[in-house]
């Protein structure tokens, strides 16, 4: 059997159905996956192989059943097998798993060997990947190892009835790994008593999870939201924060069925929710906005941490617990990387001695028009693999190398696709070397050599230059032909399809910056069918951060020098005299490189609503933007009449769509005195509008009925639902992503599936990914 069948309790699930069938035989873990060998009658045998096939273990996942007629010996008792290795594996590493019901039980009863102890799991929960180093997935190949088991855990290791059987993580207090509490001057504590006490204090603690570090603090302290804040210069990025349990959810957010299974489920992620109206909570949480991350305790640490002992201070019902991490540096996952880099934000630590062999950071999800919306992709869903087309059978592993942002590697090895955990920016050495190690591990894992090696053809792009420092065959996938081969592979799709690309910025074929795009295109090549308006952006990479000067811009592009001038005097006031460089900028066409991105637009109507003038991180003007929907829409706080408001005035002549009268148009509302509310909503609705008009004439012309949708906007909750909408309403059929963030976290998908369809068509590299 080949899947996720090792770390998932298999063995002892078909030891108990074989002997309660009165089977001999055996059972073992091989690098390949487990095979079973069963002797008996026909019937009995019949009976396990439906088992296997039907009602494996609930964290199980059987991709592949192979059976074979064996001439009987007589085995008369069935028994399980030392694992053996030396073949390629086959076998699916399991991802980390949120603590289990019988685990949770046992850290609170005194009467139990394990209480209180914050290292806790059994078959059924706790460290996965994040603690191996190799396969078969056995004890000798996780950072387990350092940790010899007691007599007590090796009986329940070695026994076929306990539920702890062949857990590999096993340990207990005896003989396991173990956590402390440290100050600024090294001076040790006890950890529980030691941590609640630094909450009361307001201090920021840097505590030591599943696949990094955390900083915390209690989520109801302003005053430590401020310092942590200052002190990690995160100024308006929101903050995640862990409950206590769903009971302290429901006290401050909305919660549907489906988002509470999320919350619970073994992946156990981040779910952004809806913030009651009136709920008593700190703005410094989210800065502008009415949604929060949230997840439940997923580690018995965790836990822990929410457990009041007898005669220790009362812990708070909810801690924030953001990634442990300087920005644009990778989670910290080492104690004494901790010390060094983490040093100048935390009060104090929380450490343990586990190693973490594989860091993986917190997923984020949300659910959208009743979909699962990955924000980010990591702990939990990692290396959980999914199906994806490929060209042949037999073909070569192909290795996505990610983008520079929000970094994730992908490798396909025989039809799945294995996506790496979350790795952020790869501006950094740092990134660099969390890179390297991600790809040295997954290959590892998955014995798994990358013959082809997509990556992003920008210049600039660190990490392009070293995915082409790797041995293989090198294809250039141009951005958002990564994005719309992402959708496609993941729908199990080979094209041809629209696609409907809309992000920030990408580097197009033609040397501008993309962002707005209307492609045609398959999982070898694309045709670029139209795209948004380009804007000039005055300072480049100023302007992103500025999204006022990006607005200044578009107006530019409308009125030219002076009614742009008038105009940010009145929208913009106090920034006259830079307004008036930007714009002699433009005018001499210096520094001022060319955007088609739909984040860009986005940033100029939040602009001028007066939402956000300064961007502090990714997509923040467009966020808070989204804010001001109508307040019948998920996560809009307008008036609901803004709903029906038509959209603003746009144009589609030949292959460009021009969205600078809309832009202008709500600059004209707003010097009227127009709020933010009624502007969103038109400026939502015009989006919508123009995309899907684009998006239809290419699919109308071409003969083809699939329109897929990706790029960082489709984020936006209003955009995801609207979108296949007006697609469906249309007769044509939305394609939306399944398993990988429709932001820069799934490139690497796409940049993977389209260098092995490449390479399948055993044609030449590509130089130009495709044909603008």
């Amino acid at each position: 059997m080949e899947g996720t069948v090792q770390g998932v309790g298999f063995r002892p699930f078909v030891y108990r159905v074989a002997r309660s069938l009165g089977l001999g035989g055996s059972v073992r873990n091989t690098a390949a996956g487990v095979i079973v060998e069963a002797e008996g009658p026909h019937a009995q045998v019949q009976a396990l192989l439906r088992a296997l096939r039907e009602n494996p273990p609930p964290l199980a996942r059987v991709e592949r059943l192979h059976t074979q007629e064996l001439p009987v010996v007589g085995l008369a008792a069935f028994e399980i097998l030392d694992s053996r290795g030396g073949e390629a594996p086959r076998v699916l590493v399991p991802p980390d798993v949120a603590l289990c019901p019988d685990c949770r039980r046992e850290l609170l009863d005194p009467a139990d060997r394990r209480y209180r102890y914050a290292f806790t799991n059994c078959t059924n929960c706790g460290p996965r990947f994040t603690i191996v180093r190799g396969l078969p997935y056995d004890r000798p190949l996780t950072t387990m190892a350092a940790f010899p088991m007691c007599e007590a855990c090796a009986r329940e290791y070695h026994d076929p009835a306990d539920r702890r059987f062949h857990a590999q993580p096993v340990a207990c207090p005896r003989c396991g790994p173990r956590a402390w509490f440290e100050d600024a001057s090294g001076r040790r504590d006890d950890w529980g008593r030691a941590f609640r006490e630094a909450m009361q204090a307001g201090l920021i603690v840097a505590l030591r999870g599943l696949g990094g570090f955390h900083l915390a603090c209690d989520a109801h302290n302003a005053r430590a939201l401020h310092t942590l804040r200052e002190r990690k210069r995160r100024p308006h990025r929101p903050l995640a924060v862990m409950a206590r349990d769903l009971d302290t959810v429901r006290r401050f957010c909305r919660v549907s069925d489906a988002e509470v299974a999320l919350l619970q489920s073994p992946a156990a992620p981040i779910v952004l929710l809806e913030r009651l109206l009136g709920a008593d909570l700190p703005g410094e949480l989210a800065p502008g906005l009415r949604t929060l991350g949230v997840m439940l305790p997923y580690t018995p640490l965790h836990f822990l941490l929410f457990a009041q002992a007898e005669g220790e201070p009362e812990p708070p019902d909810l801690l924030v617990m953001t990634s442990g991490n300087h920005s644009s540096l990778p989670i910290v996952h080492t104690n004494e990387d901790a010390r060094r880099q983490l040093g100048g934000i935390a009060d104090a630590f929380l450490f343990h001695d586990r190693p973490i062999e594989n860091r993986a950071d917190d997923s984020v999800v949300r659910v959208l028009a009743d979909r699962l919306h990955f924000l980010r992709r990591s702990r939990g869903y990692v290396p959980v693999p999914f199906p994806v087309p490929v060209p042949t059978a037999g073909h070569p592993v192909a290795l996505g190398a990610g983008g520079e942002t929000k970094n994730a590697c992908c490798l396909v090895k025989e039809g799945q696709a294995f996506m790496g955990p979350h790795g952020g920016e790869m501006e950094t050495l740092e990134g660099l070397a969390f890179f390297h190690h991600n790809l040295e591990a997954m290959g590892r894992i998955l014995e798994a050599r990358p013959g082809v090696v997509g990556y992003d053809p920008h210049p600039g792009y660190r990490v392009s230059r070293t995915a082409l420092e790797l041995p293989g065959r090198h294809e250039p996938v141009q951005h958002h032909h990564a994005h719309l081969a992402a959708v496609l592979a993941e729908n199990g799709r080979q094209g041809p399809a629209v696609g409907i690309i809309l992000d920030g910025t990408g580097y197009g074929s033609d040397g501008h910056l993309w962002g707005g795009e209307v492609l045609l295109g398959d999982l070898t090549s694309f045709q670029r069918i139209a795209h948004l308006r380009y804007v000039p952006l005055p300072g480049g990479e100023r302007a992103i951060r500025l999204p006022w000067l990006t607005a200044l811009a578009v107006l530019w592009l409308d009125g030219g020098r002076e009614a742009a001038l008038a105009a940010a005097g009145r929208l913009f006031p106090g920034r006259e005299r830079e307004a008036g460089v930007a714009l002699q900028l433009l005018q001499a066409g210096i520094n001022c490189p060319l955007s088609s991105g739909a984040g860009r637009y986005f940033d100029a109507v939040s602009a001028i609503a007066g939402v956000c003038l300064e961007s502090t991180y990714e997509g923040e003007a467009a966020i808070e933007l989204g804010e001001f929907l109508p307040s019948e829409l998920p996560w809009g706080r307008g008036s609901p009449s803004h709903r029906l408001a038509g959209p603003y005035p746009f144009r589609l002549a030949g292959d460009e769509i021009d969205l600078v009268p809309a832009v202008a148009a709500a600059a004209r509302e707003r010097l009227e005195g127009a709020p933010a509310g009624p502007i969103s909503a038109r400026w939502h609705r015009t989006v919508a509008e123009a995309v899907v008009e684009a998006a239809g004439r290419a699919a109308l012309r071409s003969g083809v009925q699939a329109v897929a949708l990706s790029g960082g906007v489709f984020h936006n909750p209003y955009l995801v639902r609207e979108v296949p909408r007006l697609l469906r309403e249309r007769g044509f059929e939305p394609l939306l992503h399944r398993h990988v963030p429709p932001g820069d976290g799934g490139l690497a998908l796409g940049q993977a599936v389209v260098a092995l369809w490449r390479h399948g068509s055993s044609g030449p590299a590509h130089a130009g990914g495709g044909v603008s």
